[in-house]
């Protein structure tokens, strides 16, 4: 075989090896997974000390401050008939509240003690009640107005022609 041709399969290779290694190694360290809490409690599997998305509703009264760290706070989240104990350390959102949905990202300690290092929130329910209150979201025009621009524009749009 030719020495030049040799060093290319060889070179080509080495590129598509370490390409390989890159993405496999980065798809490791940050792939999760994501479980509501029910489908967390129901597995046999254990996830210690694994990377986990974890979906749930904050527990009425369970959100706990510590009084000498305002930013360390406890609390549970719940989903069907299961819950978990959550530690956070970091500033919550303002929609974090009792009831609201949250979404945490963290690792399961041996006690079964969530520690999450990241805390999401979601209100889908405060926009659906505002949208049924007839409230429109930033930027979008309410249908009455959307009807009436309708007529207004297709009347004062200069007409062209070719």
């Amino acid at each position: 075989m030719n020495p030049k041709k040799t060093k290319f399969i060889v070179g080509s290779m080495l590129i598509v090896g370490a390409v390989a290694y890159l993405i496999s190694a980065g798809i490791s360290t940050t792939s999760q997974y994501f479980f509501t809490v029910d489908e967390l409690m129901a597995q046999t599997v254990s996830y210690e000390g694994a990377g986990l998305k974890i979906k749930g509703n904050v527990v009425n009264g369970s959100i706990n401050r510590d009084p000498d760290d305002y930013l360390k706070v406890r609390f549970a989240i719940e989903e069907k008939e299961s819950n978990l104990q959550v530690v956070y350390k970091g500033i919550t959102p303002d929609m974090f509240q009792d009831g609201g949905e949250v979404v945490v990202e963290g690792t399961l300690d041996k006690e079964g003690v969530f520690h999450a290092n990241v805390l999401m929130t979601s209100c889908p329910s405060k926009y659906e009640a505002e949208k049924e209150a007839g409230k429109t979201h930033p930027g979008s025009l309410p249908l009455d107005n959307k009807k009436g621009l309708e007529s207004e524009g297709s009347g004062s749009k200069p007409k062209t022609s070719v």
